[in-house]
């Protein structure tokens, strides 16, 4: 499993206090960036779109509060894959929401989308959760 830290900035907060929601699909994005990152998915040219993003908000966040980004591959296709993530709050450890999305590898000359690699989709494989 990936994982990375967001604290959360004044700025990401709303008149409520609490984070606004369009921030979690920021840190969604954030964590999918660096998962591609350390995954070596992506190299000069980037070649992944976004089909598909969800997230269902559980608990409230409020501005200095940390969280994990917990992201793993839950479905791996041809030349897509599903990627969830989890969201939990670094000192309670509580789930605070729950993303789901679905990246599709892109050749944007040809406007369509381009199969994975053997080696990308064993990089892929090696963060499917482990079922027992």
């Amino acid at each position: 499993m990936h994982e990375i830290e967001v604290t959360v900035r004044f700025c990401e907060t709303d008149m409520l206090g609490h984070v606004n929601n369009s921030n979690f699909f920021v840190y969604m994005e954030d964590s999918r960036i660096r998962f591609f990152e350390e995954l070596k998915l992506v190299g000069e040219e980037w070649n992944f779109i976004l089909a598909s993003a969800k997230c269902d908000f559980l608990k409230q966040v409020y501005f200095n509060q940390t969280l994990i980004i917990k992201s793993s591959v839950a479905k791996i296709g041809n030349s897509s894959f599903h990627l969830i993530q989890e969201m939990v709050e670094k000192d309670s450890q509580e789930v605070v929401a729950e993303g789901s999305s679905v990246i599709v590898q892109f050749d944007f000359e040809k406007q369509r989308s381009l199969p994975f690699t053997e080696e990308m989709r064993k990089r892929l494989e090696e963060h499917k959760p482990v079922v027992k």
